[in-house]
């Protein structure tokens, strides 16, 4: 499988290397030491997964308002050092709170049949500013829409709503979600609890940020080109990209364009506990969850483990960082010791090294519309030239990157064209690879991100980093960003993705689950 890569791709890796060596210690100069500390996490309420809190909610070990009334303090203590929260519905979370104990007090339901019927009755829970939720904002990190609130709630908002868990924050994105860096001209960066001279990621990286800082119990994300799995990974928690078509796109702006980019979003859980993908996702598939057998065990031993370390040298993407080759070593490790040594396998898929390019590829459509029209808020192309000469004198309302973004997306191969057919063929071929690589039951752990969380603005330099998580949307997969416990020599999250074959999210889900018994998972700020 193992395939050199050519002498020229060779050379442009090794001075690419350099210069972003370069660019990180002026970086460094910039920002100096780590950023502003958040408080210390000191309420345990906090420190409980989404499904415990829901277990002593319906048994009455905690009310529904005192576990909610924990939450909105953190979020006070830590958003003004953090930006993650754009919106709040505090005052109508508290009084649907006690609607939930005042249900679980009266007696009308047993506890196992809250369990059965409203698994996280009375639970706190967060969502993107791309998600719809009545009432709230939804903005998408568009100035055009800074006033516009969602009308209802999008369906798997819907669905974890009718389970009973209570919406009562709105978090930051990028600029229409397009990007890797959660930042915009509505309501601004957000930074990482760990440390606040690093990003958070994109887009839901203010979804991230807040889990990460013990502000939210879990909540709901979206993924086209890695949005709840880079920033899983940058924030040190769980999230999980559901396999393609599972859970409904419905309620999130910007909309695909086409059926076949509505294969490639996919809403799916994020939480700083693995144990709360699982009952999420099984919600948030409705009725597609059948699909998924996300109730049949997984039998960890009778896993084939397969793990490529790197894309094997893709074009202006970073090097992996070594604190990330050593993490991923320690896990093949540990999966080697525990299941056997023949049932863990280190591969190297050549194809990898054009991710970026299948995926640029692959998000092209016949309508016509690329990212200038979602600057347009879905409405009309943008100018992006002359945006980008306003934003010269600071007179745009579009962020730099949004704009440079928009650009590179019009350079970027036609659709039918022959250089498309080519990269729709590559990817056909890895999928096919892939899937008959993976059956039912196999995984492939790969890196989440190249690189730890970068500084802010930092990952204009690298800007096609994101193609790790990115190819996996242009193959339909399912995958998981797994935190690994203790953090890297930077003081920053490690972690890897746990991918599987189409509708096997369970094994995804299962490996996460074991690799955070084995090194810890989340790990307080």
């Amino acid at each position: 499988m193992a395939q050199s890569v050519p002498l020229t791709q060779a050379i442009g890796g090794y001075v690419f290397g350099i210069l972003q060596t370069f660019i990180r210690f002026i970086f460094r100069l910039i920002y100096g030491p780590k950023g502003e500390r958040v408080p210390p996490i000191t309420d345990p309420i906090l420190l409980e997964s989404a499904s415990s809190l829901a277990r002593k909610i319906r048994s009455q070990e905690l009310s529904s308002v005192q576990v909610l009334e924990s939450f909105i303090r953190r979020v006070k203590d830590v958003n003004p050092i953090l930006n993650c929260v754009v919106d709040e519905r505090y005052d109508q979370a508290l009084k649907e709170a006690a609607e939930a104990d005042a249900l679980i007090k009266s007696g009308k339901y047993t506890v196992e049949e809250l369990a059965q019927q409203k698994p996280f009755l009375g639970v706190p829970i967060t969502t993107k500013d791309c998600i719809s939720v009545k009432g709230m904002l939804h903005t998408a990190g568009l100035y055009e829409r800074r006033d516009v609130r969602g009308a209802q709630d999008a369906d798997a908002m819907a669905l974890m709503r009718k389970a009973g868990a209570i919406p009562f924050a709105l978090t930051n994105v990028s600029e229409v979600c397009m990007w890797w860096e959660s930042n915009n001209t509505v309501h601004g960066r957000t930074r990482n609890a760990y440390d606040t001279n690093r990003i958070v990621g994109g887009s839901s990286g203010g979804e991230g940020c807040i889990q990460s800082a013990a502000a939210s119990p879990f909540g709901l994300g979206s993924d086209i080109g890695g949005s709840i799995r880079m920033p899983a990974f940058f924030n040190g928690i769980f999230g999980h990209k559901p396999s393609k078509l599972v859970v409904s796109n419905v309620g999130q702006f910007p909309a695909p364009f086409s059926a076949e980019q509505n294969t490639f979003l996919g809403l799916g859980p994020m939480s700083r506990f693995a144990e709360d993908l699982r009952p999420m996702l099984k919600i948030m598939a409705g009725e597609k969850a059948a699909v998924l057998n996300l109730d049949k065990d997984v039998d960890l031993s009778k896993l084939k483990f397969f793990y490529q370390e790197s894309d094997g040298g893709g074009r202006l993407i970073s090097a992996v960082d070594p604190d990330l080759r050593q993490a991923m070593k320690r896990v093949a490790q540990h999966l080697s010791e525990k299941f056997g040594s023949q049932k863990v396998e280190r591969i190297q898929l050549p194809q990898f090294r054009q991710s970026a390019a299948i995926w640029f590829a692959n998000m092209r459509d016949d309508s016509g519309h690329g990212f200038a029209y979602q600057l347009g808020n879905l409405e009309r192309d943008i100018n992006t030239y002359l945006e980008l000469f306003k934003w010269l004198f600071g007179a745009s309302k579009h962020t730099f990157i949004g704009l440079s973004t928009a650009i590179m997306d019009s350079t970027q191969c036609k659709h039918g064209s022959p250089k498309y057919d080519h990269l729709v063929r590559k990817r056909n071929e890895l999928r096919t690879e892939l899937q008959r690589l993976l059956g039912n039951n196999g995984v492939l752990i790969y890196p989440t991100h190249p690189t730890v969380a970068p500084y802010h603005n930092e990952p204009i330099t690298r800007p096609i980093n994101f193609a790790y998580t990115g190819i996996v949307n242009v193959l339909g997969f399912p995958a998981t960003a797994v935190p690994l416990g203790k953090l890297g020599s930077e003081g920053l999250p490690l972690g890897v993705q746990v991918i599987a074959n189409f509708n096997e999210d369970r094994l995804c889900l299962a490996v996460a689950e074991e690799l955070e018994r084995a090194f810890g998972g989340w790990a307080r700020p």
